[in-house]
């Protein structure tokens, strides 16, 4: 089994626990904040996908939201690291928490595997919609199996935009400032609840773009390999390159990348 099936199986089985836990009661604790919120299922589905993949490959390392939280470890030097590291797989056990937490249809799994700090696959998989996406570096991106590009719209009037509400506030209120740069400037604009899901719309054309300040590599790494495969651009907010240690991510179709990063500037 390759690399990238045992990414797609593993979140195929980490996402049907997660459904199926959907209605049967769980635990939840705040971890930095109110706005910040963890389940018993974020936490198993962690341990479900770690166990999975170390298993298989136990000379690998991993990387995971709820793991690098209880450690307290710098997540900036972590990633600095990484770009030694042969292998790193980066994952979000559930990218919505707050979304599953109110049983809102929308919430992810994502697995992503950086080599030496490079993305080389990501999957994505919605478990409410039974929506897998992949992709793996330079041979393009997919759903369910079939090639997805993104959208050929080439004005941001014309484009619809999507955005998150990062838990912290100063991140927050950036994200804030871009909406009202962006509100006159585009379609309109959606809070879906999942930077993965986002981003891996992006990718399949249902999106034009997507932003959002204060983020981590978990929450992104994946979907930014969908976006670059299926066509798009993703840099950070400022147009710089996005790396595994970028905070503050703009993702699009490519076509009005420069339009709408002049918002976000």
């Amino acid at each position: 089994m390759s690399h990238l099936e045992t990414a797609q199986a593993i979140a195929k089985t980490a996402g049907a626990m997660i459904r199926l836990k959907l209605d049967s009661g769980f635990a939840t604790e705040e971890k930095s904040s109110a706005f910040d919120v963890v389940t018993e299922v974020d936490k198993e589905s962690e341990r479900l996908i770690r166990g999975g993949i170390l298993e298989k490959y136990p000379e690998h390392r991993f990387l995971g939201e709820e793991e690098s939280f209880v450690s307290g470890r710098s997540m900036a030097e972590f990633l600095e690291e990484a770009k030694e590291v042969p292998y790193l797989w980066i994952v979000d056990p559930i990218d919505g928490t707050s979304n599953f937490v109110q049983g809102i249809p929308g919430f992810t799994v994502s697995i992503a595997l950086a080599c030496f700090g490079e993305l080389e696959l990501g999957v994505v998989y919605d478990p409410c919609a039974d929506e897998l996406f992949w992709a793996e570096k330079g041979k393009g991106a997919f759903l369910n199996g079939r090639p997805i590009r993104v959208s050929a719209t080439a004005e941001l009037a014309r484009s619809v935009i999507a955005t998150g509400f990062p838990s912290k506030m100063e991140a927050r209120r950036e994200v804030y400032r871009g909406l009202g740069n962006l509100l006159e400037k585009c379609r309109t604009i959606r809070s879906l609840g999942s930077a993965a899901r986002h981003l891996a719309y992006v990718a399949a054309g249902r999106l034009h773009g997507f932003w959002e300040n204060g983020l981590n590599a978990w929450d992104i790494a994946a979907g930014v390999l969908l976006i670059r495969e299926a066509g798009g651009t993703v840099t950070d907010t400022g147009g710089g390159a996005y790396t595994l240690q970028t905070t503050d991510v703009a993702g699009s179709n490519g076509h009005i990348h420069e339009p709408f990063l002049r918002c976000l500037s």
